[in-house]
């Protein structure tokens, strides 16, 4: 399955009264659970980066604990869905944009991106993803990562999935948090990590 058809079925699937079961699936629930307790692993979160939004059930977590979000789909009609269950709250930044085209001038001290990076076309895109990911992760910032294994995404079509990006994103960050969520269905198995930058000698 190409790229855009993924989109097409993104965008098909957020029709839906609760996409992917996020607010009603208690997989989804624990899932979103330890990925804002590894989130709020920082003492406090200035700048935040949400990579994905999809029908802002993470979203509407994570904003309450942040100065600032910077909110980044690259489905319009996702950031519309987010936009209105979230009220248009006054400290959330909304960017209809590829993570392969995003770029900022400032740097986030949180970036959390959960089942987004299988949806890109190939292992290179992945680099390519991570590389721009870490280029805006403060210093001290901490980057949340989220996916379904690579079992799981090639069985639903795709190139690659957590194992593959944990191998790019070790090649760059030093991982110093994981959790494995695991629900009652083969699709319901999710790898989160937590990185930050090496430290300096």
């Amino acid at each position: 399955m190409n790229q855009k058809k993924h989109y097409q079925l993104l965008h098909d699937e957020l029709a839906e009264d609760d996409p992917w079961r996020l607010d009603s699936n208690p997989f989804e629930q624990e899932r979103h659970r330890q990925m804002l307790r590894l989130a709020l692993a920082q003492p406090s979160i200035t700048n935040a980066l949400e990579v994905g939004c999809a029908a802002g059930a993470f979203t509407e977590k994570l904003a309450p604990h942040c100065e600032q979000l910077t909110v980044i789909d690259v489905v319009p009609q996702a950031l519309a869905r987010t936009r209105r269950r979230l009220k248009d709250r006054p400290n959330i930044s909304w960017i209809s944009c590829d993570i392969l085209q995003f770029s900022a001038r400032k740097c986030f001290d949180l970036i959390v991106v959960a089942e987004v990076l299988y949806y890109l076309e190939s292992v290179a895109e992945m680099r390519t993803a991570v590389r721009n990911l870490a280029q805006v992760l403060a210093p001290s910032g901490h980057l949340i990562f989220g996916s379904a294994g690579d079992a799981s995404c090639q069985r639903w079509g795709h190139v690659a999935g957590a194992e593959t990006v944990i191998t790019i994103l070790d090649q760059r960050l030093v991982q110093i948090d994981r959790v494995r969520c695991v629900g009652q269905t083969t699709n319901e198995d999710c790898l989160l990590t937590r990185y930050r930058h090496p430290v300096s000698q």
